[in-house]
């Protein structure tokens, strides 16, 4: 365990940069596959939503775990802010209370990335000769990747796709601890924002993204 995180009071975290959703929006693409994120030279933001006795552990501790976190299953993370809104329904949902923005390290990002295999056969025909290749791809890999419709604010499908991926077994303890730089709590934001998620606010702030040059040979396809 990395001590440095583990001793990491709660102050010392702090929230992302922001901007209106009205202006960044105007300015992603309407189409395709991209991922959308927070990053810089050395790190991306991912988001998960966790029950509160999770998340408080990962603040408290700078790192998932505690008695509560299941390594044994898939966890999913997400780049795109807005696509975790969808999914937790911007902190209302149960056992979803919790927004975590995790900082991680890019290296293990890209890696993930590239070892990721595609959760439904139709997104890997072209990458696998049979169905049974890429069902025995996906039983012995770690990584999962999923493209879905992106969200507005309110919940709407966009045209445009979002990814997610599924991690599990040593993906996933490193998540935990070796590729996690910094957990920042997002619910006071989060809660804050809701009330302008509906109707197309200008008063909407969401955190700075934009597209992510991914290592994948065509994120696109």
């Amino acid at each position: 365990m990395n001590q440095s995180k583990a001793n990491q009071p709660e102050a010392l975290n702090h929230l992302l940069p922001t901007a209106p959703y009205l202006e960044q929006a105007a300015q992603w693409p309407a189409q395709g596959k991209h991922i959308l994120a927070h990053y810089d030279d050395d790190s991306i933001i991912v988001y998960q939503a966790y029950k509160p006795t999770i998340g408080d552990y990962a603040v408290r501790h700078g790192r998932l775990g505690g008695p509560e976190f299941g390594f044994s299953r898939m966890s999913w993370i997400k780049p795109n802010f807005l696509w975790m809104m969808y999914r937790c329904g911007w902190a209302t949902k149960v056992n979803q209370e919790r927004v975590l923005a995790l900082r991680l390290r890019r290296s293990f990002f890209d890696a993930w990335l590239i070892q990721a295999v595609p959760s439904s056969f139709g997104a890997a025909r072209q990458a696998y000769a049979s169905r049974d290749a890429w069902a025995n791809a996906v039983a012995n890999s770690e990584v999962r990747l999923q493209w879905d419709p992106d969200h507005h604010p309110s919940g709407a499908k966009l045209i445009r796709r979002a990814v997610q991926l599924g991690l599990r077994g040593s993906a996933l303890r490193d998540l935990a601890d070796t590729a996690l730089l910094e957990v920042i709590d997002m619910t006071d934001f989060v809660i804050g924002q809701r009330p302008f998620s509906r109707d197309g606010s200008p008063q909407l702030l969401t955190p700075v993204e934009r597209v992510y040059p991914s290592p994948l040979s065509d994120p696109h396809d």
